[in-house]
């Protein structure tokens, strides 16, 4: 079972994300059992079909994808995956950030892809919660991302106020 880091804890992780198949379509692919995080096309297609297994909904946006496809579904969702294609592609900050600040999505947001220790830092600020981290990043060491920052000047979804109203009040 993948290992992740979920709240600031390494986890054993049970849900990973659907790919779909080659040639298969999100109206008619077999529903994987499960605990799972479905693409963006299989939940707008099946919503009522994954609600009716009764498995806490997981839903993965791609970094082409928003978080104003979901925001009816939010309360709905339990585990919103954002993925991040290439370590360089910086949309999914974006995303977190929507889905946080303007959607007030109170649930877990995961990164998922090519998922490096040196974002983990800024991925928190911006409101992601939860780590699966690319293959070839050691989890234990990863930690230490947290912590790479005493204190940070701007305001972020971790801390709402920059460091020039904290050091006034």
């Amino acid at each position: 079972m993948p290992r992740i880091i979920q709240n600031g804890a390494i986890v054993d992780d049970p849900r990973t994300p659907f790919r779909l198949p080659e040639g298969a379509s999100p109206e008619t692919v077999a529903l994987p059992a499960g605990l799972t995080l479905l693409p963006l096309a299989v939940w707008l297609a099946r919503r009522d079909d994954v609600l009716a297994l009764g498995a806490p909904a997981g839903v993965w946006l791609d970094s082409n994808e928003g978080p104003e496809a979901i925001a009816a579904d939010l309360g709905r969702i339990a585990v919103v995956g954002v993925n991040f294609p290439k370590f360089t592609d910086g949309r999914g900050y974006s995303t977190a950030r929507l889905l946080r600040d303007r959607y007030a999505y109170r649930g877990e947001i995961r990164a998922i892809g090519d998922v490096l220790h040196d974002q983990l830092f800024y991925m928190k600020r911006c409101g992601f919660d939860a780590f699966a981290l690319r293959a070839d990043q050691n989890v234990e060491k990863a930690l230490t991302a947290f912590r790479t920052f005493g204190n940070a000047y701007q305001a972020a979804v971790d801390q709402p106020q920059p460091l020039f109203r904290r050091r006034a009040a």
